[in-house]
């Protein structure tokens, strides 16, 4: 694989605090008014083929001591690496990871980071697959990559919003597991994606395999469209397909008089 360009592609995973709020029963009550509206507690990320994970908790920062709520800082570490990558990798990143993040940094008026392109493996899971359950710890126990840390659940939560240091770390060591699990998922899923984002455009090579970038391409016969031929190729890397941008052959319609 050509190490000089590459798409710089980040693999994500957030947690974020409850809400706290009134409500008059227990069983799909609407909230009649919020006291706290949920914010970001840790996150970790890593650049995918390097072994460095980056990890934050709230409590990292001297702002938690005088308002455990205070996740600008936090908010401002995370979007330093969304403003680096080029790709970001979760699990049902596109509906929650990300725009929770979105939402955060509209709160503390930061722009937007520089635009990237996303992969979500959950989506990923749905489309091309049928599974009993696209939860990443199924997933994982499935296809023998691990599991998900196990914790003490809810209260995990509620201990490190009170500041609980054996908690926050425990809690860390839940987001890197996560991690961990999402990258080799991600990589167990490569060879299926489709609509993979094009590593060949990155790297300004056109005999690439566009889901990995890797150099190690063999024929495989031939993709055909109503008038043209493209040559079809197989990465021996990652397995992934492609085909040639230019044809082999067209085929000009006949033409009755």
């Amino acid at each position: 694989m050509n190490k000089e360009k590459t798409p710089k592609i980040l693999l994500m995973d957030i947690e974020t605090a409850p809400n706290l709020g009134y409500i008059w029963g227990k069983y799909e009550q609407n909230v009649i008014d919020y006291k706290n509206e949920w914010y970001l507690l840790s996150f970790c990320a890593k650049w995918l083929g390097e072994k460095k994970l980056f990890a934050y908790k709230l409590n990292d920062f001297k702002k938690f001591k005088k308002d455990k709520q205070n996740d600008f800082e936090l908010i401002k570490k995370l979007w330093e690496l969304l403003n680096e990558a080029d790709i970001i990798i979760g699990h049902n990143s596109d509906e929650f990871d990300i725009k929770k993040a979105n939402a955060r940094f509209l709160f503390h008026g930061l722009n937007p980071p520089e635009p990237y392109k996303t992969i979500d493996t959950k989506k990923i899971a749905k489309k091309y697959f049928n599974f009993n359950s696209n939860k990443l710890d199924d997933l994982g126990r499935y296809l023998g990559l691990g599991r998900k840390m196990e914790h003490e659940g809810f209260n995990l939560w509620l201990k490190c919003m009170m500041g609980d240091e054996n908690a926050w770390n425990r809690m860390i060591r839940y987001n890197k597991q996560d991690v961990i699990l999402l990258e080799k998922l991600y990589k167990r899923f490569l060879p299926y994606i489709t609509n993979h984002p094009n590593y060949g455009l990155y790297q300004q090579k056109e005999f690439a395999c566009p889901n990995c970038g890797s150099y190690h391409l063999q024929k495989r016969g031939y993709a055909m469209t109503k008038t043209n031929i493209y040559q079809r190729w197989q990465c021996i890397e990652c397995g992934s397909w492609s085909q040639s941008v230019r044809s082999e052959k067209k085929i000009k319609p006949s033409i009755k008089n």
